[in-house]
């Protein structure tokens, strides 16, 4: 589960991670009273406005309706109001929104950090991830904070540090240390540098979080080692344990079909096809999508019913499937083991007569438990639907029908 920056921060703080300090603003009214708080609070006379949204790029983004980026600084506090006006309720369009954008609900008017001091500001970056291959967490950190990680590693590898974390003894202070001193850090900002990594290691294991990245860390004028900004991607299996943390999920980030899907118990991915498909089992349905691009079409979802596929979770399915304008073609392709094919196919003749004109052509591949039987009850249906057994026959019916 993503979160947004704001709320990433406050996680961040809990742990004693020291971060850039600001205040959500959801409306421009409330901008200047927000910026004299945070006057108060911080002494900062100067103010970041960054678009809250779920995505990266938000400062070489642009927002649509005005032409401001999504990360912009007033150097006034007459001019908050403005800044935040050219933000908030805009679309922002960034490299990862796609070109659609993202609406800005909400905006954190943040403090100044670059201010000037004994020597210049530095920015670092330090992500937190599990290494799956290894099956350990690893620290990833470089000197070439403030730009994309993926750009770094692509053109200039060897700036990047990686070390590896034994679960069972955890981050240890020569590892701390080590990646401070990769950095180049000395003195007192070698030794804030050793407990913000400590700091953020342990909100990471606490929050039970899949990835942390913080991009850039800041190194300010007097030594001090901040989070200027913070993604944090909590890992949803784990939420249950942290009730706290899962009531900070923004659905109006996330794609209403999935959010639909999730209600319904559905595991569900948009994808940008024509051919929707839904599977039980997830394993089937990665297979199922690639019969589908061999077959000359692509997948325009990953949907898998699980092993209790029954009429209503089959009709939610194809409710969900057929909001898709994309989708020209469904293929069913359920292999019975748990899950009986010919209930299946009961389902899914149920949900076709409930939900009715289905005007795209749809294939139902049953195999295993009964699966004589499921083709039966398709075929003897009189709907338009069709019916195969073996994956390459499918996979031929779905190319026909995309002709």
């Amino acid at each position: 589960m993503n979160i947004h920056e704001y709320q990433a921060k406050e996680i961040l703080k809990q742990y004693g991670v020291k971060i850039q300090n600001g205040i959500v603003v959801d409306n421009p009214e409330k901008a200047i009273s927000a910026a004299k708080e945070l006057n108060a609070e911080t002494g900062t006379e100067w103010f970041v406005v960054k678009a809250q949204i779920h995505a990266g790029g938000r400062g070489k983004g642009k927002v649509q309706e005005t032409g401001s980026n999504g990360v912009v600084l007033a150097k006034k506090l007459e001019d908050v109001t403005e800044k935040v006006k050219g933000i908030l309720g805009g679309t922002l369009v960034t490299h990862q929104t796609g070109p659609e954008g993202k609406k800005v609900n909400k905006v954190l008017l943040a403090q100044d950090v670059y201010y000037p001091g004994a020597s210049e500001p530095k920015e670092y970056y330090l992500g937190i991830l599990l290494d799956r291959e290894s099956g350990h967490n690893v620290i990833m950190a470089s000197t070439e904070g403030g730009m994309d990680i993926e750009d770094v590693a692509e053109n200039t590898p060897e700036k990047i540090i990686k070390e590896w974390i034994d679960p069972t003894v955890g981050l240890q202070g020569f590892q701390a240390r080590k990646v401070a001193f990769a950095l180049g850090l000395e003195g007192p900002a070698f030794k804030e540098m050793v407990k913000f990594i400590y700091s953020l290691y342990n909100a990471y294991i606490g929050s039970d979080a899949s990835m942390f990245e913080i991009n850039p860390v800041l190194k300010t004028s007097d030594d001090q080692i901040l989070a200027v900004d913070a993604k944090v991607d909590l890992d949803d299996n784990a939420l249950y344990r942290h009730k706290d943390l899962a009531e900070l999920r923004d659905l109006s980030e996330e794609d209403p079909l999935e959010v639909e899907a999730g209600k319904a118990g559905l595991n569900y991915v948009k994808l940008d096809g024509n051919v929707g498909c839904m599977v039980n089992g997830a394993g089937l349905a990665m297979a199922t999508m690639d019969i589908i691009k061999i077959s000359g079409g692509d997948p325009a979802n990953f949907l898998d019913v699980g092993g209790g596929a029954n009429a209503e979770t089959v009709e939610a399915g194809f409710r969900i499937i057929l909001k898709d304008p994309n989708v020209k073609a469904i293929l069913i392709n359920i292999f019975g083991g748990i899950v009986r094919c010919d209930r299946v196919a009961n389902g899914v003749v149920e949900a076709y007569k409930k939900i009715g004109n289905i005007e795209v052509p749809i294939i139902v591949r049953l195999q295993g438990t009964n699966a004589e039987e499921g083709a039966k009850i398709i075929e003897e249906s009189g709907l338009k639907v069709s019916s195969a057994i073996v994956l390459k026959d499918a996979a031929a019916r779905v190319k026909e029908a995309l002709v």
